[in-house]
């Protein structure tokens, strides 16, 4: 399947660069120059096997890669007819569906893609559409349990300058045996109130389109924006992320090749198709390697019975390797395999966060499946290292940079600007540069010279990268600088605890103390006192131990399965905080949330009587910006 490249030393990725990149990329230049080149290398092939629901038995909806080729070239004449062209975005409010591949992708040929989580807001996915000058918007027809055209009818009159929205109809895929009850659960059908805009169905007028050529004869440039990523976004609006057709083209035959070896065809699709893990490695990385990819469900692994029924799903589709985060993991340990035959499955890769090695160790051992971490951000496309399929897999690493890519720990300047490489086992601020880095965010200059990640690592001496942690996330006590990691690594090793995150708390004397907080497996009991205790007797480093830890109901997560760290760091300020008052003998509701001008701001409302200036004076101690609510009758 596709080009293959073996990489189980350093000097491997050495090797393959004596190859000019070029010659790796096969003169294509743009992605609708990569899906006819796959489409001529592998016509009848499956590319896409869709399911509406996780039940096995249930029938795929399958695409070829002839078939393929031709909804996306029709998706991009569709687009250059409603005005289209490079420099123009079209937004994709879209769970994961193949039409949500036609238009991401007939998008990028057209002019420009905008994938957005459909689990955020209104006025969140309108400000990314007005910010990215959005005026062809494709999402969701009216279906049972989804609001995504309700929140579509919100945000088009948000988006002046949209003009034109396309509906995805599911009824299409839904077994005959289902149809009699779909008009019964379908929600009502609502338009949007403005009349200047034009609503119609997705697949219709797709059909009316070329498939075979091109309308437009547009001549794409490899340094053109292909896309725009959101990312960020915990407060204020979330910055877009330009890439190029050049990032994408890159990464998708590195990845496809890394990805490739013989028999390995099939790789199931649960990540969502908003974020660049879902869109390159079981999106166009796959098919520049000519696989099958396998989508579970719109709703991904979020959907329901897709974690449950995943090993029959294996089985069934004889899956070869599958992309998920460490909590997928850790939730598919508590689903037993049953018997059944998961002999197909070789890989499963892991990204997005990092992955606690007991956690790694307990996953092969119960699957017999190989985990490789890898590293990677939407800035630098998608991913920017792995661990090396045929070498050694140190765990908790990252692996070593991908062929043709510089990913290094460097020191800064006092201007905060990359300057000079760290020693091995030095830390410091991860950097990287080359071919997959992004063209800067919406409104900036592109990066030059070394782009900084925002994240802490160390290369060890055969140039392993291991990150321990996000600047911001280390917990810095007394000037003291305590790597999360190795919190939350103790705790994910006790048999009750399913997920661990560790942040620093506010303290008035150290600035930070470590706090953490826990997630139990189904049907595991442990109370807060056992899981501290024994996180005081197994982290590494007396100072990291933990001063302060909850059991949750469930942990926060992001869209795509990562531990959100913001809200915990908001619960344990607020606590401490309303402590601190307490402990003055103030009475005040204290509230803790995110702002765009100070990240997070603790809200404090004092009771009636209460002099402003106590408030401030026991607040202060904290290194926490505070808004103090003045309540009528207080003290002067």
């Amino acid at each position: 399947m596709g080009d293959s490249i073996r990489i189980a030393t350093y000097d491997d990725v050495l090797a393959i660069e004596q190859v000019p990149l070029a010659d790796r990329l096969h003169g294509i230049t743009d992605v609708h120059g990569l899906l006819r080149r796959s489409a001529g290398l592998y016509g009848d092939d499956l590319a896409l096997r869709f399911l509406l629901l996780a039940a096995p038995d249930l029938p795929s909806h399958d695409v070829t890669y002839a078939t393929l080729l031709e909804r996306v070239t029709q998706a991009a004449n569709l687009f250059h007819g409603l005005g289209i062209g490079p420099g123009d975005a079209v937004s994709l409010l879209l769970p994961n569906l193949p039409q949500t591949h036609y238009a991401l992708w007939g998008a990028e040929t057209a002019g420009i893609a905008n994938p957005i989580n459909p689990l955020l807001e209104p006025d969140k996915i309108a400000d990314i559409m007005r910010n990215a000058g959005t005026t062809v918007l494709v999402t969701l027809a009216p279906f049972p349990q989804s609001d995504l055209w309700d929140k579509a009818v919100e945000v088009i009159d948000k988006v002046p300058g949209l003009r034109h929205v396309l509906r995805v109809d599911l009824s299409p895929f839904v077994p005959d045996a289902m149809r009699p009850m779909l008009a019964a659960m379908t929600p009502p059908d609502r338009m949007p109130a403005r009349g200047d805009v034009t609503v119609s169905d997705f697949d219709t007028a797709l059909a009316a389109q070329e498939g075979d050529r091109l309308s437009a004869g547009r001549v794409i440039e490899t340094g053109e924006v292909a896309a725009y990523f959101h990312t960020g976004g915990t407060t204020g609006t979330p910055k877009l992320a330009r890439q190029s057709h050049a990032n994408q083209i890159f990464e998708a035959f590195i990845l496809g090749a890394l990805m490739t070896e013989p028999g390995d065809k099939v790789i199931l699709c649960g990540l969502p198709l908003f974020h660049v893990n879902g869109t390159m490695v079981t999106g166009l990385a796959a098919f520049a390697g000519g696989r099958t990819v396998v989508m579970l469900t719109p709703q991904g692994y979020r959907g329901q019975g897709v974690v449950a029924n995943f090993w029959a799903l294996v089985e069934r589709f004889r899956g070869n390797s599958f992309s998920g985060v460490p909590t997928l993991y850790a939730a598919l340990l508590d689903v037993p395999i049953d018997g059944r035959d998961v002999s197909s499955l070789r890989t499963a890769i892991c990204g997005a966060a990092p992955m606690p090695a007991d956690l790694i160790h307990r996953f092969e051992a119960a699957t017999g499946v190989k985990i490789l971490e890898g590293y990677g951000m939407t800035e630098g496309t998608c991913a920017s290292a792995t661990n090396p399929r045929y070498g050694e897999r140190r765990a908790g690493s990252v692996g070593f940079r991908l062929p043709y890519t510089k990913l290094q720990p460097m020191h800064l300047d006092a201007a905060g600007k990359p300057s000079e490489p760290c020693a091995i086992g030095e830390i410091g601020a991860l950097c990287m540069k080359g071919p997959h880095v992004f063209l800067g965010y919406m409104g900036k200059e592109p990066p030059s010279g070394w782009f900084d990640t925002g994240d802490l690592a160390r290369m060890d001496a055969e140039h392993y990268i291991w990150l321990v942690g996000r600047s911001k996330d280390l917990i810095i006590r007394g000037g003291h600088n305590i790597d999360p990691q190795m919190i939350e690594d103790a705790l994910i090793a006790h048999p009750a605890v399913e997920l661990a995150a560790a942040i620093g708390q506010p303290d008035a004397y150290a600035g930070e103390l470590p706090a953490a907080y826990v997630s139990l497996r189904p049907g595991a009991e442990a109370s807060a006192e056992e899981l501290i205790a024994y996180a005081r007797a197994n982290v590494p480093e007396r100072a990291a131990a933990p001063v302060h830890l909850e059991i949750l109901p469930e942990m926060p997560v992001t869209a795509v399965g990562k531990i959100h760290k913001p809200p915990l760091r908001q619960k344990a300020t607020a606590r401490i905080l309303k402590d601190a008052l307490a402990a003055a003998g103030i009475e005040a509701e204290v509230t803790v949330g995110d702002d765009p001008k100070f990240g997070m701001l603790a809200r404090i409302n004092p009771a009636p009587g209460t002099a402003p200036e106590a408030v401030r004076k026991v607040a202060g101690s904290f290194a926490v910006a505070v808004e103090i609510t003045e309540t009528p009758g207080a003290a002067a």
